[in-house]
C-alpha cells in the first residue's frame, strides 16, 4: 500500500497515512488539501492527545492555528491504533477541543 507519509508522533509511536485514506479525507474535507504539514506537526507536536470515550485505540490530536482566518482553527487529526502502529482516520477543523 502506497503511503503520503509515515511519521513517528508525540509518543513515539509510528503512524501513516495512506494514499487510500488521504482520498477519502478529501472527498469530505477538501479544505485539507493544503495541510498536509499541519498534519505532521500536529502529530509531532500536539497541543493536546484526548481519548475517544467508547473506542480505546483511537485518539484525538489536536492543534491550534491561530494564523486560519476561519473561527474553526483546531486541526483535528483522528488516529487508531492496531498492533502498535497507527493510521489517520480522518482529519479535519473543529472550533473546540472534544474529550477533555
Amino acid at each position: 500500500m502506497n503511503h503520503i507519509f509515515e511519521i513517528i508522533d508525540k509518543t513515539e509511536r509510528k503512524i501513516r497515512l495512506t494514499n487510500k485514506q488521504w482520498s477519502h479525507i478529501l472527498k469530505r474535507h477538501y479544505d485539507m488539501i493544503n495541510y498536509q504539514e499541519e498534519i505532521k506537526d500536529t502529530l509531532k507536536n500536539p497541543q493536546k492527545i484526548t481519548n475517544h470515550p467508547y473506542n480505546k485505540n483511537s485518539r484525538y490530536y489536536y492543534n491550534y492555528l491561530k494564523h486560519k482566518q476561519n473561527p474553526d482553527r483546531y486541526l483535528l487529526v483522528i488516529v487508531k491504533y492496531l498492533n502498535g502502529e497507527g493510521f489517520i482516520v480522518t482529519t479535519y477543523f473543529r472550533r473546540n477541543v472534544k474529550w477533555k
